[in-house]
């Protein structure tokens, strides 16, 4: 396994960029089949990249999972069901609600680390206030900014308390690759047909960050808008662990890539404000009743929401 670049969660050292196994879970529509998937994996543990949403070579790779999103089964299922997964235990198991009941699967040694994912600044404080909380998953991009807006406060919350940020979706739903020329691009069953954020009207200002990502890229030796993007998030911290995911080879080792890019000042503020243009035209990152989950206040214990 090669030498790659480090950050930490919960005092643990994971590779900077992650593998966000999403996509090849069949939510943007075909997959590879269970060969061409692990071929995926085993490639991304070869290159360095040892944090996974999923299984791989388990006793070197640091392991994420969630739960609580939908109606699934109740957690202590969800973690029972590692077995599925063909582990003992899980590294960092990220969740909507249930704090207190997660701390207990930490006692039990069935999860190392945990996590939370879009939640408020407030639900963060709190649930660091009765289990240490190692990570929070969000989606961070050139092409979503939420985090940094100081009325969610969610990301200044992080860095007071110490807490990771795991950004999934740094390429912007795989759109800031410059693959996709027009929501025509998605597969029928592709979840981005459902999202505001990726319609006709919007595309125009989808393909102006990627031009301009693309002309950042030349001073990198030609480096793609993704990579460039990539590198952008690492360079907004330490703190900031982008997971990237991808069911091709080709651009599994064009995303970690990304991690040998180091942007020059002048060309990260570039990149801003290629950023900042896109967030304030474009609409709603999820589908109605999905985008109300985002950054809210779980319910305080004996009220009812």
């Amino acid at each position: 396994m090669s030498t790659f670049p480090t950050r930490k969660i919960g005092g643990v050292s994971v590779s900077a960029i992650g593998y966000g196994a999403m996509g090849i879970g069949g939510v943007y529509g075909a997959v590879p089949n269970d060969e061409g998937r692990f071929k995926l994996l085993d490639a991304a543990y070869a290159a360095g990249c040892t944090m996974f949403k999923r299984t791989g070579k388990r006793n070197d790779i640091f392991l994420a999972t969630k739960f609580g999103i939908v109606s699934f089964a109740p957690g202590e299922r969800a973690v029972n069901g590692s077995k599925e997964l063909g582990v003992d235990y899980v590294d960092l198991f990220y969740l909507h609600e249930s704090v207190a009941a997660m701390a207990e699967f930490v006692k039990e040694g069935k999860v190392k680390f945990l996590g939370l994912s879009e939640v408020s600044s407030a639900t963060l404080r709190r649930a660091h206030a009765v289990h240490p909380i190692a990570a929070v998953q969000v989606e961070y991009s050139p092409f979503t900014l939420d985090i940094e807006d100081p009325k969610i406060g969610l990301l200044e919350t992080c860095r007071e308390l110490g807490v990771a940020v795991v950004a999934y979706s740094p390429l912007g739903r795989g759109l800031l690759t410059g693959q996709y020329k027009s929501p025509e691009d998605f597969e029928p069953t592709d979840f981005r047909r459902m999202v505001e954020r990726y319609n006709a009207q919007n595309f125009p200002n989808i393909l102006k960050i990627v031009d301009g990502l693309a002309e950042v890229g030349k001073n990198y030796g030609g480096a793609t808008p993704g990579q460039v993007a990539l590198a952008w998030l690492l360079a907004q911290g330490e703190d900031i662990i982008p997971i990237p995911g991808t069911t091709k080879l080709k651009y599994l080792e064009e995303n970690l890539g990304a991690a040998k890019i180091t942007l020059s000042k002048e060309d990260a503020a570039k990149v801003r404000e290629l950023a900042a243009a896109a967030d304030a035209q474009q609409g709603a990152r999820y589908p109605s009743g999905l985008l109300e989950t985002m950054f809210v206040d779980t319910p305080l214990p004996g009220t009812v929401a």
